[in-house]
């Protein structure tokens, strides 16, 4: 791809307990972006946002970012507006993320949603490592179908988005975004099915901090953690059922872990969502 910017655009944070609360260990970053200040949480966690000096994701834009979170840290990435996609003559842009979240710590990966303009092709894929079960991860994604407003209702020639999701060496989840409009029925069933706003997020299983009452027996995660992880299930069952402006569902994975996907007509609506079941997941952590 042809870079605009002659060379990857980068960013690398790690994440470290020290203390008792979180701070930036390293930070390093390239053209276009640069990160804020950290934001304390009450918890002693951090938000970090990486701020963008470009409009958007134009043709041959290619980016690296890379998150390490150490043993009992928690952070939280944020991003400053809605991701905008632009109209791409030619050409694509991609983008990887490599992350890594130690044992007995915590990511929150929140970002705004994205928006592929019409004729765009973006590819992303995402990689995350969880050293163990007391390795916790809070996972969202919202995709627009485009500028609806402006009659670009699918119009973007290709958005992928690809997770490879690892519990020590084991790849416990894998998502394979991938859609090209002009080649499939964006709007049929096992699609958008007349949505225009789609919402992934990955919750990991809730344990003990010490791992134990969170090994893996038979197949089958322990009664305790177990039950805590069907009651968090029902809740968000419940929280999805009582709007009518969304439809969606929750799979608990043999894993113990949560996957779910919401439809919507607003991007504003499925943040709101995604920001009551964050609520719960951080009420219920153990």
């Amino acid at each position: 791809m042809d870079n605009k910017f002659g060379k990857i655009s980068r960013i690398s944070a790690c994440a470290a307990l020290k203390d008792g609360r979180t701070i930036l260990e390293d930070l390093s970053f390239t053209a276009p972006y640069k990160i804020m200040m950290p934001f304390e949480k009450e918890n002693g966690g951090i938000q970090i946002m990486p701020l963008c000096a470009s409009a958007g994701i134009m043709a041959g834009d290619s980016q690296e970012f890379s998150y390490h979170v150490k043993e009992g840290a928690d952070l939280e990435v944020l991003s400053q507006s809605f991701e905008k996609i632009h109209k791409m003559d030619e050409g694509s842009a991609a983008r990887t993320i490599e992350v890594q979240v130690d044992k007995n710590a915590t990511l929150y990966y929140y970002p705004q949603p994205v928006i592929p303009f019409a004729q765009s092709a973006f590819d992303s894929k995402m990689t995350i490592h969880l050293e163990d079960e007391t390795s916790r991860l809070f996972l969202l994604e919202i995709i627009s179908c485009g500028r609806n407003a402006h009659d670009e209702r699918f119009q973007y020639r290709r958005f992928s988005s690809k997770v490879l999701l690892y519990r020590g060496d084991k790849l416990i989840y894998r998502d394979n975004t991938s859609y090209e409009p002009d080649k499939m029925p964006m709007e049929g069933i096992g699609m958008y099915e007349g949505y225009t706003h789609m919402a992934n997020l990955f919750l990991s299983k809730i344990c003990s901090r010490d791992g134990e009452s969170c090994s893996q027996e038979s197949g089958s995660v322990k009664s305790a953690d177990s039950a805590i992880n069907l009651e968090l299930q029902e809740k968000i069952w419940q929280i999805l059922d009582e709007d009518s402006e969304i439809d969606g569902g929750v799979t608990r994975l043999t894993t113990g872990d949560l996957a779910l996907r919401i439809f919507g007509y607003r991007a504003q609506k499925l943040q709101q969502v995604a920001e009551k079941i964050k609520k719960l997941y951080e009420k219920e952590q153990i």
